[in-house]
């Protein structure tokens, strides 16, 4: 009687299966920016939206907050950046909520891929957005007369802690884009979201000028620790308390909201 040996099924190891869901987030995150490339008009937003936001602010109210609109666009700056990365953060949950009605999430489904690798990706994806708007934002603000005094690694090193905190934020974003029924509605509640979050901030205005109230709220405001972070490293000042304040809002949001989304993502699709 003989028997036939088989030879033992590989499974693939924790490491392997991380390597292969990095590399799908990493295809799809580039699948995303292939888009863009092909649609450039999609970072009109992102790319309009800071310019706009100075020359209002500055312009219009510059001389009366600061007497010199030269004085309020340095001060102006530092909260602009985080106020343009915030907004934009808006936009994956919108871009989500639509692919997901075309059924483009439903052809993901069907490979062989990693369940969150679809989500990562398109959030790895939008750094271009980001990218696209700090580089407008500070070659318009450049233009104007505004100089960092705290040199070029500095200011690298500021626009990289507030777009890291963007791609924490926009988890909040992709959940609500996969709960929500229309991108619409995810619009208009990104914007109800933020516009309190960036305007009860010291984006615009010092919070010592502000009513006793409304300044317990602003400093513990997490845009306004983001803004401390970035004003510190472009323009001087304490940077170390509000960068650890601002790291652990970013963990904050990656712990609460990276499951949230994972788990709408489940029973969406």
């Amino acid at each position: 009687m003989s028997t036939t040996l088989t030879a033992p099924t590989a499974t693939p190891s924790a490491t392997e299966r991380h390597g292969s869901a990095v590399q799908q987030s990493l295809t799809l995150a580039w699948r995303n920016v292939v888009k863009i490339r092909h649609q450039p008009e999609a970072l009109m937003d992102v790319s309009l939206q800071p310019i706009v936001f100075t020359v209002l602010f500055v312009f219009v109210f510059g001389g009366a907050i600061s007497g010199d609109w030269r004085d309020y666009l340095t001060y102006l700056v530092p909260g602009i950046m985080a106020q343009t990365l915030l907004f934009a953060t808006a936009g994956i949950g919108t871009a989500l909520n639509s692919d997901i009605s075309k059924g483009v999430f439903d052809r993901f489904r069907s490979l062989p891929i990693a369940r969150s690798a679809p989500l990562v990706g398109a959030v790895l994806a939008d750094v271009v957005r980001y990218v696209t708007a700090v580089g407008v934002l500070l070659a318009f603000v450049t233009a104007l007369g505004f100089r960092t005094t705290e040199g070029l690694p500095a200011a690298a090193l500021a626009v990289l802690v507030a777009i890291a905190f963007a791609m924490c934020l926009s988890w909040v974003f992709v959940w609500i884009g996969l709960v929500v029924r229309s991108p619409g509605a995810v619009q208009g509640i990104g914007f109800l979201a933020m516009f309190p979050l960036v305007f009860g901030s010291n984006a615009l205005v010092d919070a010592d000028t502000l009513p006793g109230w409304l300044q317990a709220f602003t400093r513990n405001n997490p845009v306004t620790h983001l803004i401390e972070v970035v004003r510190g490293l472009l323009l001087g000042g304490p940077v170390a308390e509000p960068l650890a304040w601002t790291a652990g809002w970013a963990v904050l949001l990656l712990v609460v909201f990276v499951p949230l989304a994972m788990r709408a993502y489940r029973r969406r699709v």
